[in-house]
């Protein structure tokens, strides 16, 4: 079993470094926060005071950040102390930019890394089945996977360094639209008196059939894995969402693709978290959009 350097233990970090301990190897984890490591060390990680003393002689560090100002930090403190046989793996979400910036970092240093962010939620991170878009060169991928595999149902490479991000980004623009899809169409079948459950019950066996109707609902009572069912206790929350939407957007602006549906979508998540929603699942949109259709 190897030893590993968990930076970042947050709600997604906290989980995932739990299945780590699991699968019998050694996790050393830092975070800011001492609540949140000492609920890491409930769960068997070695938490530790500061982030070198996290990646002090592991065979793979792994991060788990806000964003990608915090990574690029985050390496800067950290490559010195690193040794030339340690994997760098980069599980946060962030800007296409920085993460290729990281693995710029990691070349100079003689480090291999990959940029591994991931889909599945917090609940995917407790139940050890998210999915993880990999970017990076072959054997850095492959070396990467004896890692992420205790914490994943899939680790797909999907590319060079960066390309994880790309993937994630594009994967949640097109999460994005189709809940606010899906959340329209309920609340047009409301206003012209089609129950739910003939709706779901239509939809979810024909051409309108999605994840974000058939797994995450955004109506209470369609499906037993929906937030809805939980008040929008947010699985995925809207603040992440828009926080995704922003990096598409930005991307694909300075890429030249024309991503209509991604601005709108940010815009539109943009005002539901101006209107307090950041912290509930992203379905909960459907409200925003009842209450403006109750006032139209």
């Amino acid at each position: 079993m190897a030893v590993i350097g968990f930076i970042g233990l947050g709600h997604m970090g906290g989980p995932m470094s739990a299945n780590l301990v699991k699968a019998g190897h050694t996790v050393r984890g830092f975070d800011l926060s001492s609540d949140v490591l000492r609920s890491a060390a409930e769960h068997g990680v070695t938490a530790v005071d500061s982030a070198v003393d996290a990646v002090d002689g592991a065979d793979a560090v792994i991060t788990m950040l806000p964003g990608g100002k915090h990574l690029l930090e985050c390496y800067d403190e950290i490559l010195g102390s690193v040794s030339g046989a340690t994997l760098l793996i980069d599980s946060s979400t962030v800007d296409v930019a920085d993460s290729r910036r990281a693995h710029e970092l990691a070349g100079q240093a003689g480090l291999e890394s990959v940029d591994a962010p991931v889909s599945g939620g917090t609940a995917g991170a407790e139940a050890g089945t998210l999915t993880f878009m990999v970017g990076g060169g072959e054997q850095a991928y492959r070396s990467a996977q004896e890692f992420l595999e205790p914490m994943a149902r899939k680790v797909i490479h999907c590319g060079g360094a960066g390309n994880g991000q790309v993937t994630k980004m594009c994967n949640n623009l097109m999460l994005a639209a189709s809940m606010l899809g899906v959340a329209e169409a309920f609340v047009l079948g409301e206003k012209l008196g089609l129950p739910h459950q003939a709706l779901y019950d239509v939809a979810s066996v024909s051409t309108g059939q999605c994840w974000s109707l058939t797994t995450n609902c955004p109506v209470p009572g369609m499906v037993d894995t929906s937030r809805a069912n939980h008040d929008y206790e947010p699985g995925f929350a809207a603040e992440l969402m828009l926080k995704d939407l922003g990096l598409a957007v930005s991307a694909a602006e300075r890429s030249g693709a024309d991503t209509e549906v991604g601005r709108l979508a940010s815009s539109i998540y943009e005002r539901f978290n101006s209107e307090g929603g950041g912290g509930y699942d992203f379905s909960a949109v459907i409200n925003s959009i009842r209450q403006r259709s109750a006032e139209s």
